[in-house]
């Protein structure tokens, strides 16, 4: 799913001329946290354990402001490399992201190799495992909805990645 300008999968480019609005409480947050980015576009990807991400570089965007990954859910192991110039050789570093993290990528690793291997299943917090039907967030009130208790326990092995990016300096 996307978020704001709208990516085209097929041709690998974003269309021209102004993106569809972007959420305003995404952007609050993102601009709240990462001043310098101005979100215009952002992809949601949803996994479940045994889902992976195929190693890739985002490089449509024609901007070189950092990218902001927030992870929601379940860990997951995230690699992200750098090709050594002299060698050609990709060092990767191994990261475990879990529930509320941000990763910001900029300067050369913007344009990093990087992939999702593992969705690793029984690590959403408890707290977030019965949204939307129920939040019990720490030191809060749990809440309840009848609305939405046929998805009481979706989140329990659900990973939810938010990748926002601005499109265009």
């Amino acid at each position: 799913m996307t978020l704001g300008g709208q990516y085209d999968w097929t041709n690998k480019a974003y269309p021209e001329g102004s993106p569809p609005r972007f959420p305003e409480d995404i952007a609050q947050l993102t601009h709240g946290i990462f001043e310098h980015i101005r979100p215009e576009a952002a992809i949601v990807n949803v996994y479940t354990p045994g889902d992976t991400l195929s190693i890739h570089r985002d490089v449509s965007e024609n901007s070189d402001v950092g990218l902001v990954s927030i992870s929601l859910g379940c860990d997951a192991i995230f690699i992200a490399g750098l090709e050594e110039a002299s060698t050609n050789i990709v060092k990767p570093v191994v990261m475990r992201l879990r529930s509320g993290d941000a990763v910001y990528m900029s300067g050369s690793s913007r344009y990093a190799w990087h992939s999702v291997p593992q969705v690793l299943a029984g690590t959403c917090p408890p707290w977030l495992s019965d949204w939307p039907a129920s939040t019990s967030f720490p030191g809060a009130e749990s809440t309840v909805s009848d609305r939405f208790a046929a998805w009481r326990g979706w989140m329990a092995n659900k990973r939810i990645n938010l990748n926002i990016r601005q499109m265009r300096d």
